[in-house]
């Protein structure tokens, strides 16, 4: 990965790395010995039944999607800003429906339109603001699922688990699971794996 990923950067700058990246995106990832989308799809099936509509939100080449499916999860749609991370996502055939989203917005999504959002990665320091959560807690109805990870840089940075505690707090959203755990293996890095639940 020749990237710098864990660092703030402007939505167009985050564009440009994924359009430069989107070809070998998923052989540097599996070279590094990406585990987050495996460990979430595994956690997620203590709480869900196989049948809940999900959205994966910041799906990319649909790495994330197939960790679902893996599980035995077939309701999947996906959203990704990034056009180049949407064509390789389409070649794998594992979701009903696909489409390009603006940044800071779920466009195209109607309020309790899924059961579960997945945010594999996406919520995190270099890619989505701490802000994004809420915006996903908005889109869920009462029960609604959100499964998403955050790495070790983005927990060390602090303000993305300020977001977390404050919708915890404003009893939007309850903790069901939170687990630290392998994110890129082969880079020592790790993440923790959360699951919360709309209230």
């Amino acid at each position: 990965m020749k990237f710098p990923l864990w660092v703030p950067r402007s939505v167009n700058e985050t564009l440009d790395i994924y359009a430069q990246w989107a070809a070998n995106y998923d052989a540097d990832l599996i070279e590094a010995g990406y585990e987050s989308p495996r460990r979430i799809a595994e956690a997620l099936i203590k709480f869900a039944t196989l049948k809940a509509s999900i959205l994966d939100f910041g799906c990319g080449t649909g790495l994330s999607g197939k960790a679902l499916c893996d599980v035995g999860f077939k309701r999947i749609d996906g959203m990704d800003i990034s056009p180049e991370m949407l064509v390789v996502a389409q070649e794998r055939g594992l979701y009903d429906r696909l489409w390009q989203s603006e940044p800071g917005e779920m466009t195209d999504v109607k309020p309790g339109q899924y059961d579960i959002i997945v945010a594999a990665g996406v919520v995190s320091l270099g890619a989505a603001p701490p802000e994004t959560l809420s915006i996903l807690v908005d889109q869920l109805g009462k029960n609604g699922l959100i499964a998403l990870s955050y790495n070790d840089p983005t927990i060390e940075e602090g303000s993305y688990d300020i977001v977390l505690d404050s919708e915890i707090k404003k009893e939007r959203i309850k903790l069901l699971f939170r687990e630290n755990g392998p994110h890129l293996s082969q880079k020592s890095m790790g993440s923790d794996v959360i699951i919360l639940e709309r209230l």
